[in-house]
């Protein structure tokens, strides 16, 4: 019995609706926001890497095109009457760190949800969409009291970890995303794609060193600056006290006065953080929190080919005892 060739799907470009952030965070369920988000991001495209997979599967696959035929599981077949191929323990594509702040200052919000809720939006996102994809993923939390670290991995449960590590409550504590880098590049001790994700309220010169050690480490570097919409421009109507969240220093501010020398001190500030990403060989990205994160997605993927779809790299003999398929031992998230 030969398995059938995929049919191709129509190529017509899709028209896309993109999620108000808002409407999304009120889903609690971090998993199932990821899960809304990225499965509308890629039910417009040619084909969708979602298809056949779940959130708790990792050993087998949908047979596709060019798949050996000999790694097809018969029996299976005959019970769901659909193709799967095993799925082997280091077929990835690529490994990704994931480095999350979750300082003070990210406590910072518009009344709705803060930058740490979209922070964390985000990187549950990716997580979920390097996952679908074969992609090993790890984390590290950092800013809170109690940091914590998972290695990149593809396999049952991780995805899972890497869930509950995000949707813990934080206890912000003061920026310190020198050393939580430094640890990151003592930890990952195969080279990937680094991912961090900041308001990078910091001097920026403090992130030249550890971002070298990464660089030197033979990790790719993507950082992504999430920032408030108030905060890129002083958007006060009347004088106000303001206090800064991570020293608790407090200041009066006269927005006829200020306005214009807070936006030179933001640009200068950014400027800063440009030029050391470029020094370092990274690249940074601003994402606004009130942007559709199906629409950060789109635009992170496109001018970043590390996350592009791929194909897998290595394979090895499938692990003892593996787990049914996501048609038989899945049902949603």
């Amino acid at each position: 019995m030969r398995p059938p060739e995929p049919t191709a799907a129509p190529t017509a470009a899709p028209q896309r609706w993109f999620i108000d952030p808002a409407a999304i965070m009120q889903i609690k369920n971090l998993t199932l926001r990821a899960k809304t988000i990225v499965e509308g991001f890629t039910s417009g495209l040619h084909r969708s890497p979602l298809h056949g997979f779940s959130v708790e599967f990792s050993e087998y696959r949908p047979y596709v095109l060019g798949d050996d035929p000999r790694n097809l599981d018969w029996k299976l077949l005959a019970r769901t009457d659909r193709y799967y191929v095993k799925q082997y323990e280091d077929e990835t594509n690529r490994r990704c760190y994931l480095a999350v702040d979750q300082s003070r200052s990210m406590s910072y919000g518009n009344g709705q949800y803060t930058k740490a809720e979209y922070a964390r939006t985000l990187a549950a996102t990716l997580a979920y969409y390097l996952h679908v994809q074969r992609d090993a993923v790890g984390i590290l939390t950092c800013g809170n009291r109690s940091s914590e670290f998972l290695p990149p991995r593809h396999r049952t449960g991780h995805l899972h970890q890497i869930m509950r590590l995000l949707g813990q409550d934080s206890e912000g504590l003061d920026s310190d995303l020198s050393g939580a880098l430094t640890q990151l590049a003592s930890l990952s001790r195969r080279r990937g794609l680094v991912i961090l994700i900041s308001d990078l309220l910091t001097d920026p010169q403090s992130l030249l060193q550890p971002l070298g050690y990464l660089r030197g480490r033979g990790h790719e570097l993507l950082i992504l600056r999430v920032l408030e919409p108030s905060e890129m421009s002083l958007q006060l109507e009347k004088s106000s006290m303001l206090r800064d969240m991570e020293t608790g220093r407090e200041m009066y501010i006269d927005p006829a006065l200020a306005r214009d020398e807070y936006r030179r001190r933001f640009d200068a500030h950014h400027q800063q953080l440009v030029d050391i990403c470029h020094r370092r060989g990274g690249r940074l990205t601003t994402v606004r929190t009130d942007q559709p994160l199906d629409l950060a997605l789109l635009e992170l993927i496109s001018h970043t080919p590390h996350l592009a779809a791929g194909g897998s790299t290595t394979r090895q003999r499938p692990r003892a005892g593996s787990a049914r398929p996501a048609a038989e031992s899945a049902r949603g998230v």
